[in-house]
C-alpha cells in the first residue's frame, strides 16, 4: 500500500502539503554540525589533563544530548530526503552546500566516540564498545564516500570560479581524520594480533589520505583570502574549520601513539610515539597562529554587522579538536604548558557551544532557521 496517495508523477512536489512537512525542506546536511559541536565538548571535557570536580557528570549530560541530536537530525534529514528529494538533489549539486555532507560522517564518528569515552559510565562498557563500532563503522564507510563523491561533483558539475575556495572545503576531506583520531578507542578492544594491527595501520592511511587532501585546499583558501579579501560575513565563522584538521591530526597521531604497544612491535611502537611529539608540536603552533588571524577576521567581521548564521557551529568542533590535541601532547611531554593551552580552548569551546547553541534554539522557535531563502524584491525601474 502506497504511504503517499499518488497524483500526476507520484514526486514529491505532488503529495499534499501537510504530508511534505515544508519545514523539513530547507533543512541541510549542515545541521549535522550541532552534534559534531555538542558531542566535542563531551570528549573534549574528558580528555582534559586536570581534575576539576563535576567535570565527568557533565560531560555524560552533555554526551546524553548529543546523542539526542544525532537520533533528531538524522530522522529530520531522512524526512528531508523522502518528501523534498528535489531540494536534497539540489543541495548536493550546490556547490556551497554540498562539502557540508562531510558533517554526516563526523556527527556519527563524534557520539560513537563520545558513548564509549564517557557514555560508558551509563550504558556500560560492553554496550558502549558496541555502540561505537556501529557508528565508527558507519560514520568510517561515509566519510571515504564523501572524501571521493564530494571533490568529484566539484570537478564534474560544480566547477567553482577560481578564487572561490572555501574553508567548507574541508569538510568531506577531514572526515576521514576524525576516523583516524577516534578509530583507536576500538583498537584496544580487538584480540591481539592481526586485527588489531589492521585497525591501526588502517587509522594511519586515512590520516596520511585525509593530511594530503588538506595540504591541497588550505593553500588555496589562504590564496583566495590575499587576492580576494575577507570572506562575507556570514561565512567568517567557517575560517575555524581550517583548525579541524590541524587540532584533529595532532589528536590521531596521539591517539594511535597510545594504543601502538599492543598492537605493533616494538621498534615500530616507539616510533609511533616519537612521531606524535614531532608531528604534533609545529602542528599544533601553526593551529595557534590560524587561530589567532580567525579571531581576528570574526572581530573584524562582527564589527561590520555579522549576524548570527549555522557558520557559527565552526566555532565548536575545530576547536574541540585542538583541546584534544593539546592534551594529548601533554600526555606525551609532560609540560604543563599544554596542559593549560588545553584548559583555556576547552573554556574557549564552552563558551562557543553554550552562545550558538542559544541561538540556534532562538532560531528555531522564531522559524528563521528553518524558512527557505528570501525571494529578492523586485525592483522598479523609474523612467524621465
Amino acid at each position: 500500500m502506497a504511504i503517499f496517495p499518488r497524483t500526476g508523477t507520484g514526486t514529491p512536489a505532488s503529495r499534499p502539503v501537510a504530508l511534505r512537512l515544508p519545514f523539513l525542506r530547507h533543512l541541510g546536511p549542515n545541521w549535522y554540525a550541532t552534534v559534531m559541536g555538542t558531542a566535542v565538548v563531551a570528549t573534549a571535557g574528558a580528555a582534559l589533563p586536570v581534575g576539576v570536580p563535576g567535570l565527568r557528570a557533565g560531560c555524560v549530560v552533555v554526551w546524553a544530548l548529543s546523542a539526542a541530536l544525532l537520533a533528531v537530525v538524522l530522522t529530520a534529514r531522512a524526512g528531508h530526503w523522502l518528501l523534498h528529494r528535489d531540494q536534497a538533489r539540489a543541495h548536493l549539486m550546490d556547490p556551497a552546500v554540498a562539502p557540508f555532507h562531510g558533517c554526516l560522517s563526523m556527527a556519527l564518528l563524534a557520539v560513537g566516540a563520545g558513548t564509549l569515552v564517557v557514555g560508558r559510565d551509563v550504558i556500560g562498557h560492553p554496550a558502549a564498545v558496541a555502540v561505537d563500532a556501529v557508528l565508527f563503522t558507519a560514520g568510517t564507510v561515509t566519510g571515504l564516500a564523501a572524501a571521493v563523491a564530494i571533490p568529484y561533483l566539484m570537478v564534474v558539475r560544480h566547477r567553482p570560479a577560481p578564487g572561490t575556495a572555501s574553508p567548507v572545503w574541508l569538510l568531506p576531506l577531514v572526515a576521514p581524520m576524525v576516523s583516524a583520531a577516534v578509530g583507536p578507542l576500538l583498537v584496544p578492544e580487538l584480540p591481539t594480533g592481526q586485527g588489531r594491527e589492521a585497525l591501526l595501520l588502517a587509522c594511519y592511511a586515512m590520516f596520511g589520505l585525509s593530511l594530503l587532501a588538506t595540504l591541497v585546499v588550505v593553500p588555496l583558501v589562504f590564496a583566495r583570502l590575499v587576492h580576494q579579501g575577507p570572506l562575507p560575513l556570514a561565512l567568517t565563522p567557517t575560517m575555524f574549520l581550517v583548525l579541524g584538521p590541524l587540532g584533529q591530526s595532532t589528536t590521531a597521531v596521539n591517539q594511535l601513539a597510545d594504543v601502538a604497544p599492543g598492537a605493533v612491535a616494538a621498534p615500530y611502537a616507539s616510533a609511533f610515539g616519537a612521531f606524535a611529539v614531532l608531528y604534533g608540536v609545529p602542528v599544533m603552533g601553526f593551529a595557534l597562529l590560524w587561530l589567532a588571524l580567525s579571531a581576528a577576521l570574526v572581530v573584524r567581521a562582527m564589527r561590520r554587522g555579522m549576524g548570527f548564521t549555522m557558520t557559527w557551529w565552526g566555532f565548536t568542533f575545530p576547536v574541540g579538536t585542538c583541546v584534544t590535541g593539546a592534551a594529548g601532547l601533554a600526555r606525551h611531554t609532560g609540560l604543563d604548558a599544554f596542559t593549560w593551552l588545553a584548559v583555556a580552548l576547552y573554556a574557549l569551546l564552552v563558551t562557543a557551544w553554550a552562545v550558538a547553541g542559544v541561538r540556534t534554539l532562538s532560531g528555531l522557535f522564531s522559524g528563521v532557521l528553518l524558512a527557505g531563502p528570501r525571494p529578492l524584491r523586485p525592483v522598479t525601474v523609474r523612467t524621465a
